[in-house]
């Protein structure tokens, strides 16, 4: 593939900043856009200069000029529109979080891989620089042994019960909108935990408001996080060893700096070190992987993605946070 001919299914912010981000890569190539309305897919088009615009999805994902698939709407529909496009033959980078329950997830992997065709959870984070240094300072020990995490991410919203971060009926709640990013953090340094605990805060409309969590792994490594929309707390994550510490700056989620902190020593910091937005990093490595003829990223294999819907499933199951799809 020469240039890789991307199609985004939906038109909001994500979907913008999306755009935005290909437009950093020159082998990459924004040929349509789908969404619910012509009139949103017309507009999305003009401020984009994408040459093909669709007021349906379907049509979206059955253009033989599409390569592969962005899924950008609410995640309450990443279902649906996911298997929409897997079942017109097209690879998928769909958003996070991935589905609403692991169910639909593990239904999504299987479709894929029944198909053979690529499947990734959107997670940008991962593929940041600044997150890329992460992983390397951690695997030559620059901080020893990791064992603890303290991570978040909090902000708050303006309480409206209709908008997703509140309404149930489109997964609501702290934990599937911004509470992963701290899942998925700690499921990159130390895998999945042994034992769970957590609390969490229900708001009027049922949903998980905020929320703290402790992840318990071998030999006494823990993941303290926390998630919330209505409430602002620090967000520097610290990934504590027993030879140093290593501090992500804010905000961390995305293109960001991290400082390796170890005693007797000088601060060093890296980056922030990045071209585009963020989102290109993400995009590059789905290129890479159709490229490569890979189904999957190694960096975020579909079994990770289910077994963490598997635990924010637990998570909601313990509040009390329920979804019409759990009952699918």
């Amino acid at each position: 593939m020469n240039s890789i001919r991307w199609g985004i299914l939906g038109t909001g912010k994500i979907a913008a900043g999306f755009a935005r981000g290909l437009e950093v890569l020159p082998d990459a190539e924004l040929t349509a856009v789908g969404s619910r309305t012509q009139a949103t897919a017309e507009a999305f088009g003009e401020q984009f200069n994408i040459p093909q615009r669709y007021g349906s999805y379907a049509e979206l994902v059955n253009d033989p000029q599409v390569d592969v698939v962005y899924v950008a709407s609410p995640h309450s529909h990443h279902f649906e529109h996911t298997l929409l496009a897997l079942q017109a033959g097209k690879p998928v980078l769909c958003e996070k979080a991935f589905t609403l329950t692991a169910t639909q997830a593990a239904l999504l992997a299987a479709e894929a891989r029944a198909r053979k065709l690529f499947l990734m959870e959107a997670m940008w984070t991962r593929y940041l620089p600044h997150i890329v240094e992460l992983r390397r300072l951690l695997a030559e020990g620059a901080i020893g042994e990791p064992r603890m995490l303290n991570a978040g991410f909090c902000f708050n919203a303006p309480y409206d019960p209709l908008h997703r971060l509140f309404n149930p009926e489109l997964g609501g709640g702290a934990l599937l909108d911004v509470g992963i990013y701290p899942v998925a953090l700690s499921w990159m340094i130390f895998g999945a935990p042994e034992t769970i605990h957590s609390s969490a805060y229900l708001g009027e409309t049922g949903v998980d408001e905020q929320a703290a969590i402790i992840f318990r792994y071998d030999q006494g490594r823990m993941a303290l996080l926390s998630a919330g929309t209505r409430m602002v707390l620090p967000a520097d994550p610290v990934i504590g060893g027993s030879a140093g510490m290593i501090r992500l700056h804010h905000p961390w989620w995305m293109p960001s700096a991290l400082t390796l902190i170890r005693p007797g020593e000088p601060d060093r910091t890296w980056g922030p070190n990045h071209v585009g937005n963020g989102y290109n990093y993400q995009a590059a490595e789905v290129q890479r992987c159709l490229r490569a003829g890979l189904l999957e990223s190694p960096l975020m294999p579909l079994d990770e993605t289910v077994a963490i819907m598997r635990c924010l499933d637990t998570l909601r199951a313990n509040w009390g946070v329920r979804y019409a799809a759990d009952a699918e």
